[in-house]
């Protein structure tokens, strides 16, 4: 058995364990809060882009903001959204195992964001054309560099982590289109048609076309990405809130160790006494 002393340390290395895992907690907690607000301000300034967009009667295909006559390649284009750092439990894993069940090397391009998901795939052998920081803040978040990829490829699906509820999280895939178009549907539908009769669109309506498309899939991206981060602190949260209680019981079984270890060199003393005092009295008689 462990001297009291032992038991001790344990116990105080446990009980920062216990700390630890506490301000891991209320930091995703925090977190959750300010990605949700950001979120739903992005998607304000949305609708007021989508406004704009649908009155613009150019044609009904949407064209990811490209330039007339650019040539493209023609695969499909995977953007899988990643945590930068491996505390996120294993959303990652599971977003990885969804992106796999599809993906083909000859038809498929991959785009990580989220240094967790290059090592996922570097792992798999999974070669990928890009690798992006998962953005540290959650205000103006620069998605230009994305787009641009976006721009090359003929269509493009975005693998994502889904919030759900603070105990809950999912894996999602889209199509980048309809996220946008998803996104602009739960607007409201505008009146009024902006045109070339009843307006002046330097240099032309296309370029002006493009250049909202370019700033609505910017939002859209931005609103995934986001949506990622909230699950993976979403998930986080879980995973401290977990190792806390399990940190809170290891320390009460290591002090309950700790009180019968100390009783233990107290009962073996008694005895020692008791014995002692016998031997004593034997030797008086």
């Amino acid at each position: 058995m462990k001297r009291p002393a032992e038991y001790a340390r344990e116990e105080i290395s446990m009980g920062t364990l216990v700390e630890l895992t506490s301000v891991f907690e209320g930091i995703a907690s925090m977190r959750i809060g300010q990605i949700k607000n950001q979120v739903l301000q992005s998607t304000i300034f949305f609708n007021e882009l989508w406004g704009i967009y649908s009155q613009l009667r150019v044609d009904n295909l949407f064209k990811f903001g490209r330039e007339v006559n650019k040539d493209i390649i023609d695969k499909e284009l995977y953007i899988i959204i990643t945590a930068e750092g491996g505390f996120s439990g294993d959303i990652d894993q599971k977003l990885v195992q969804l992106m796999l069940s599809t993906y083909k090397e000859d038809v498929n391009d991959v785009v990580v964001i989220g240094h967790h998901g290059a090592v996922q795939l570097a792992q798999r052998g999974i070669a990928y054309k890009k690798y992006f920081k998962l953005p540290n803040k959650d205000q103006n978040i620069n998605v230009s560099p994305i787009i641009r990829q976006v721009q090359q490829y003929r269509s493009t699906k975005v693998f994502y982590q889904e919030y759900v509820s603070l105990m809950v999280q999912d894996v999602k895939r889209i199509e980048l289109s309809s996220a946008v178009k998803g996104l602009g549907d739960s607007s409201d539908r505008p009146e009024d048609i902006i045109s070339d009769e009843t307006y002046i669109f330097e240099p032309t309506t296309y370029t002006v076309a493009a250049h909202l498309e370019r700033s609505m899939m910017q939002i859209a991206v931005s609103q995934l990405i986001l949506e990622s981060k909230l699950a993976q602190y979403a998930s986080r949260f879980r995973a401290m809130s977990a190792s806390h209680q399990r940190a809170e019981e290891s320390r009460g079984e290591i002090h309950m160790a700790f009180n019968r270890a100390r009783r233990g060199i107290k009962d073996e003393r008694l005895k020692e006494i008791i014995n002692g005092m016998k031997k004593s009295a034997a030797g008086v008689k």
